[in-house]
């Protein structure tokens, strides 16, 4: 186990998608519990998944997984809360992390290597934020060093740690990861994704 914790943020209501996101079918498995299978064969601790809107629905999925589940009742407010609640939810859990990886559960060639080399590289090089880079965009996953954690509890609105990330940037390790480019937010991504 190392001291890095994951937190999953999927308290979306998938308004885009017009149905929960969170329930894709990907390869048999739905999108959220696929993501925290991946989140949970990493060496990271804990993992802990924020959910809210559609909540009901989603739940079922992933009661069965040892995961800190925490209910973001103002998800509304945009992903900022849910990080936010994802944060206090690691507290709860365990207080000694170093570092938190951000995920979001709709991008669906999340891996397990992608992580490790993640961690890998915060413990070599110790950065504040490792970023992953797509195409002209930097974003998630993102891990966030200790020393940022107070900067992620004030953030704001519905680009949840994307501020903090921009703010920094300089200070950034980006990893390539051009397959997190593809999210699915609507009916066609989610078409398109399945033709492959």
């Amino acid at each position: 186990m190392n001291n890095i914790g994951i937190i999953i943020l999927a308290a979306g209501e998938s308004k885009r998608m017009g149905s929960p996101k969170q329930l894709l079918d990907i390869d048999g498995k739905s999108l959220i519990r696929r993501t925290a299978e991946v989140a949970l064969a990493t060496d990271c601790y804990p993992v802990v998944l924020v959910i809210g809107a559609n909540k009901t629905q989603i739940a079922p999925e992933i009661i069965d997984l040892p995961l800190t589940v925490i209910d973001n009742p103002m998800w509304h407010e945009g992903m900022s809360a849910s990080v936010k609640m994802g944060m206090a939810g690691m507290y709860m859990t365990y207080k000694d992390v170093d570092a938190v990886i951000i995920l979001v559960c709709d991008q669906p060639y999340l891996s397990v290597s992608l992580l490790d080399r993640m961690v890998e590289v915060y413990q070599k090089k110790k950065p504040p934020i490792v970023a992953c880079k797509y195409g002209e965009q930097v974003g998630v996953p993102a891990l966030f060093d200790r020393s940022l954690f107070e900067e992620l509890l004030t953030l704001t609105g519905d680009k949840g740690a994307k501020p903090l990330l921009m703010s920094h940037l300089d200070e950034t390790y980006l990893i390539s990861f051009e397959a997190g480019s593809i999210d699915l937010d609507t009916k066609e991504d989610y078409e398109i994704f399945q033709k492959g």
